[in-house]
């Protein structure tokens, strides 16, 4: 009786520490899917992007209105059409004027017409006055007559002087004239593209009044030669050279990055009200002719490239934690806390100088349930992005 008594309670104690480990086994908790990325060596670069929406800009861009206030005469330029420097793009009723500069030429004909008339009568009187000091020299005239002679050539050459300086002032008088007709008429300053036109035939336009910017004529834009203008924040400027290396990329062409490299560094500091207190950063394009299709005026973003480090262990920068931790998922799928030494790092890559290995598994899916360390863990997929060159 009391070994039958033994046996069920040893049966029975076996059954119960059955259920207690399959209830263990089936309410114990599953290993979370992590996604990791494996530690392998490749580029890490130091960059400094903008803070704020860059664009794209030409290097010359020229608002163009005629000097003087008139009615449009001549406007023989469209939207969108290429002109050559000195092609005609405006020009205002200036009759007046061109009647004025006329009447200038005809004046200035007349006194040059003068100047040959009076002034070889002044040389034939001074001849004339030679001729006659001789003949006084000889005994054939007297003094009187010689005095009278000089005199002559003396009143001879002052004209012809006079008619000279008449010459320079209708030679004036036709400057004059002409810069009065050309503050009526707009030429392209360089070859490019009007990119606008404020005023039709017809239409009178006037300048600017001091202090009152108004709308130019023209808006013309020499779209061969383009750079993206960006504002960098004042603390990362100071890293910043002219002729770093930089990356452009533009809303209008996702997933396309262009080479480009620092051109101009403004010297001074943008104090914008509510905003940050930035530097504007001009980077030019590597290769211009990539550039032929872009628009001016497209919004763009620049990163430029401060330092480089290849050939380094590098992890994701999404694997990494406040305090230079990470969570390694270990052979035995538990997740281990690993305290690294960084070294360069970017939005994209950070460099590990120690405290992983070539092979080790990160997590980058940090922010997801029960990642801690400690926890058990299955890697969900594993990222390539680490061992990208």
């Amino acid at each position: 009786m009391t070994r039958n008594w033994i046996v069920k309670l040893a049966i029975a104690a076996i059954v119960l520490a059955a259920i207690v480990g399959a209830a263990s086994y089936f309410t114990r908790a599953k290993p979370v899917a992590v996604v990791v990325a494996e530690v392998q060596p490749g580029r890490v670069e130091t960059t400094v992007a903008n803070t704020r929406a860059g664009s794209v800009e030409a290097c010359r861009r020229a608002k163009v209105a005629p000097a003087a206030g008139g009615r449009i005469e001549q406007l023989p330029i469209k939207k969108g059409q290429r002109v050559k420097a000195g092609d005609l793009l405006l020009e205002l009723w200036n009759r007046d004027l061109t009647t004025r500069e006329s009447v200038a030429r005809e004046q200035l004909a007349t006194a040059k017409a003068h100047v040959v008339e009076v002034c070889r009568l002044a040389d034939a009187a001074i001849s004339e006055a030679k001729q006659q000091r001789r003949l006084r020299d000889q005994g054939f005239v007297s003094e009187e007559r010689v005095v009278r002679a000089e005199a002559q050539a003396a009143s001879s050459q002052a004209t012809c002087d006079t008619a000279r300086a008449q010459v320079q002032e209708a030679d004036a008088r036709v400057a004059a004239s002409r810069a009065d007709t050309a503050r009526t008429i707009v030429r392209a300053p360089f070859d490019g593209i009007v990119a606008e036109i404020n005023g039709e035939l017809g239409e009178f336009v006037t300048p600017s009044p001091p202090g009152i910017p108004t709308l130019p004529v023209v808006d013309l834009i020499d779209d061969s030669c383009i750079y993206v203008s960006a504002p960098i924040d004042e603390v990362d400027a100071a890293q910043l050279k002219v002729g770093m290396p930089a990356r452009i990329t533009l809303d209008a062409y996702r997933g396309k990055h262009f080479d480009g490299h620092v051109r101009r560094i403004a010297p001074y500091v943008e104090a914008i009200e509510k905003q940050a207190r930035t530097v504007e950063v001009e980077v030019e394009f590597e290769n211009p002719g990539e550039a032929r299709q872009l628009l001016i005026g497209y919004s763009a973003d620049i990163e430029i490239v401060v330092d480089t480090h290849d050939a380094v262990l590098r992890i994701p920068t999404s694997a990494l934690m406040p305090g230079n931790r990470t969570l390694l998922l270990t052979d035995a799928g538990r997740l281990e806390e690993r305290k690294v030494d960084v070294g360069l790092t970017n939005w994209e890559f950070t460099e590990i100088k120690s405290g992983l290995a070539r092979g080790d598994r990160v997590v980058t899916s940090l922010d997801r349930d029960g990642v801690k360390a400690g926890a058990r863990a299955v890697a969900e997929k594993t990222s390539a992005g680490a061992a990208k060159q």
